[in-house]
């Protein structure tokens, strides 16, 4: 079946417009959810609960956000239309409703009711849209920009990564001048900037109209009889590989703030600094997939620079031994900004890693069950570098931070294993 595409003749179809710019307004609308730590405590000052109890919230957003995308996968697939628009709809009320909960919580301290309903509209109504949104424009990107499927697809996920580097500014700025109750008036306003930019991507998105789903059995295979067109090893290490990555990235990532006040740098300047880091291996990470003979060479690279810069940090103990050491510190930011790009990567390289393995037809299905891996990373990410810190930085904050990265590099050099073991290089016929 040809997928060849005109990219003339109109707006109508136009690539760019009916597939670039949606998808771009679909996660850079999204991607805020990464923006959590900016207001996370300010959300637990207000409404009267430890910074600890709120953090769920988050944790509960990426987990049904894999989950949606996992069991919402074939609605993609079959329809764009309805699971882009569902993804507004629910990103917005999720936004609103948790500035509802948070307004009740200012006038409630304490309240339970305003910290699962926090939990509920945050994590599991905007997770929905973030699942859905996440996954809606990944296919059509791949569909219209055959020849080069990574660099679309990392150019739209590279806006979910640099959405915190625009939004964090913004709400800094909001969160300043909205007065009394600026945390919930911010939840309120952004819930309809956003649901304007993702209704505009929802409209405007489009697959080329020389596609056409496959609609008979012989066509249309069940997930696991496409997984099955490969060793069941093959896709258990891609899962595999991409969860730890993204528990690895989440780990360090969910600390970074934190370091960097050990180390007295910036958490304004640096934190949008790694987002732009994040964001650019999306781009660059993808971009190089497309030269590749093998994409899994992506992930090698990844892991490897991962290890080499934690190691490093590690044999220096570079966050305990950091302050005033401008050597230290500039091994701790490389790693941070290493870790961001690698966690970038892996997120814009998992789709068209897939789609050589297994094909275009069923690539938003098999790529919603393979973001599941991210839903777990979310409940064990932050969550098990929290406890690290816990454990071992009773005495010195850093000494915990510090001990995250034995941890990381364990998990970074199985993840290099099983891309070297389990997700063997596709046949040269195939």
């Amino acid at each position: 079946m040809s997928t060849n595409v005109k990219t003339s003749g109109g707006w109508r179809t136009n690539k760019w417009i009916r597939a670039a710019i949606p998808a771009l307004l679909l996660h850079c609308s999204i991607g805020t959810v990464y923006c959590w730590s900016t207001f996370s405590e300010k959300i637990g000052d207000y409404i009267g609960f430890a910074k600890g109890s709120v953090e769920w919230a988050f944790s509960f957003a990426i987990f049904f956000l894999g989950m949606s995308a996992a069991f919402l996968g074939n609605i993609v697939e079959k329809d764009i239309h309805k699971s882009s628009l569902i993804a507004a709809i629910c990103f917005a009320v999720g936004m609103a409703g948790s500035g509802a909960f948070i307004w009740y919580g200012g006038n409630h301290q304490g309240s339970p009711i305003a910290l699962i309903g926090i939990y509920v509209c945050y994590g599991l109504i905007m997770g929905i849209g973030l699942g859905t949104g996440y996954l809606s424009p990944v296919k059509t990107l791949m569909l219209w920009f055959k020849d080069n499927k990574g660099l679309a697809t990392g150019l739209a996920v590279a806006g979910f990564g640099a959405a915190k580097a625009i939004a964090t500014p913004i709400m800094e700025a909001m969160l300043e001048n909205l007065g009394n109750g600026a945390i919930y008036k911010m939840f309120m306003i952004l819930a309809g900037v956003y649901f304007v930019m993702m209704f505009v991507g929802h409209l405007l998105l489009k697959k080329p109209d020389d596609w056409h789903e496959p609609t008979n059995a012989s066509e249309k295979k069940s997930i696991m009889s496409v997984i099955k067109t490969r060793p069941i090893l093959n896709y258990v290490g891609i899962w595999l590989m991409f969860y730890l990555n993204i528990t690895c990235g989440l780990m360090l990532i969910s600390q970074e703030k934190y370091i960097l006040k050990c180390l007295g740098l910036s958490v304004v300047v640096f934190p949008v600094i790694s987002a732009i880091f994040n964001a650019g291996g999306r781009l660059g990470f993808s971009a190089a997939g497309d030269k590749c003979k093998d994409r899994n060479t992506i992930y090698k690279v990844i892991f490897g620079l991962s290890i080499i810069c934690t190691a490093a940090v590690i044999l220096t103990k570079g966050i305990v031994n950091g302050t005033g050491n401008t050597i230290l510190t500039a091994l701790v930011v490389i790693l941070i900004m290493v870790v961001n790009a690698g966690y970038g990567g892996g997120f814009s390289n998992v789709p068209t890693l897939l789609s050589d393995h297994y094909g275009m037809s069923n690539i938003s299905a098999i790529h919603g069950i393979t973001l599941s891996a991210w839903g777990f990373a979310g409940l064990t990410g932050n969550n098990l570098a929290n406890l690290i810190v816990e454990k071992f930085g009773s005495n010195n904050v850093a000494e915990g931070y510090q001990a995250v990265l034995y941890a990381t590099i364990v998990l970074y050099a199985v993840a290099l294993i099983l891309s070297f073991v389990f997700v063997r290089p596709m046949k040269e016929e195939k």
